[in-house]
């Protein structure tokens, strides 16, 4: 495990040799996280770097990544622990035949029958970690009650065994879609970092970092109709990682421009609904017709 950055300038040039670029203010977050040993929100819309930020700071601290992906219906026994059934029983069936339950009840709740889901993993770890709770609102409420206790104190209480606090407080970062509104009492544990699609020259830089053969004019042409079609009334709009990709496809077929004809073979690597196509096709691709491009 690496030192924890000391300084916000340390964080920016850390991320950024992990092949993130981060803006001044998810520096200062990150930074902040890690020096107060508070959890941070990373909120804002599907593909701008939230989850990629997570890793990015795993590489950066040189800490292991746990990652619990919510879903709806997630509970207590797949986010944080569940006895082990079946051990259990075969350690009673073990006794002898006159054992009693008192017997036996303090040796099947021990620690070796436990099974470790991601929250209890990242706070039970002897080696730090990186705890990323991704699309926390894709639970409901009384999931984040669950989660109020790790992360407020990074500790676990289970009744058969007691306490089972962190030896070393897991860096934790919870993103969300901002699909529902979360919970004040999860909001109160927390930083908070708004991450929105990039302006072109930061999401420039992003793609130059990636796929820094692809031509200078191509790339800027790449990211301002990007940029165009974001605007546009879209079920979903490109993500950061899909204008990598793009830029990405576009150096493999050896694309010296993007015109009308390379833009109607190569946007679906960029668009992702059959209605989106059509009106991407209409207004983005009949401007390139009428610019020449």
């Amino acid at each position: 495990m690496d030192p924890l950055p000391t300084s916000v300038d340390q964080v920016t040039g850390g991320l950024r040799e992990a092949g993130y670029l981060p803006s001044s203010e998810t520096a200062m977050v990150s930074f902040l996280a890690m020096a107060l040993g508070k959890p941070v929100l990373v909120e804002g819309p599907a593909g701008v770097g939230k989850t990629e930020l997570a890793k990015a700071l795993t590489r950066v601290t040189g800490r292991e990544l746990i990652r619990l992906q919510c879903y709806e219906g997630l509970d207590e026994a797949k986010a944080l622990y569940e006895w082990n059934y079946r051990k259990q029983l075969l350690r009673i069936q073990a006794e002898s035949s006159d054992a009693t339950w008192s017997d036996v009840q303090d040796d099947i709740f021990g620690a070796e029958f436990l099974l470790e889901r991601p929250l209890m993993a990242a706070i039970a770890s002897e080696r730090p970690a990186v705890l990323l709770i991704d699309e926390i609102d894709k639970t409901d409420q009384e999931f984040e009650a669950l989660l109020l206790e790790v992360l407020s104190d990074f500790q676990i209480s289970i009744p058969e065994l007691g306490q089972i606090s962190a030896r070393t407080p897991p860096i934790v970062l919870l993103t969300s879609n901002n699909t529902r509104e979360l919970t004040e009492a999860l909001k109160r544990r927390c930083l908070y970092l708004w991450l929105d699609y990039p302006c072109l020259e930061h999401e420039l830089a992003i793609v130059r970092l990636h796929v820094p053969e692809l031509d200078e004019a191509v790339v800027r042409k790449l990211v301002e109709i990007v940029a165009q079609i974001r605007g546009l009334d879209l079920k979903k709009p490109p993500s950061v990682a899909e204008s990598v990709d793009w830029a990405r496809a576009l150096l493999l077929l050896g694309a010296a421009d993007i015109d009308q004809t390379v833009f109607r073979e190569t946007m679906a690597i960029i668009v992702k609904h059959r209605t989106d196509l059509d009106i991407v096709a209409e207004k983005v691709g009949a401007r390139l017709a009428a610019t020449g491009g």
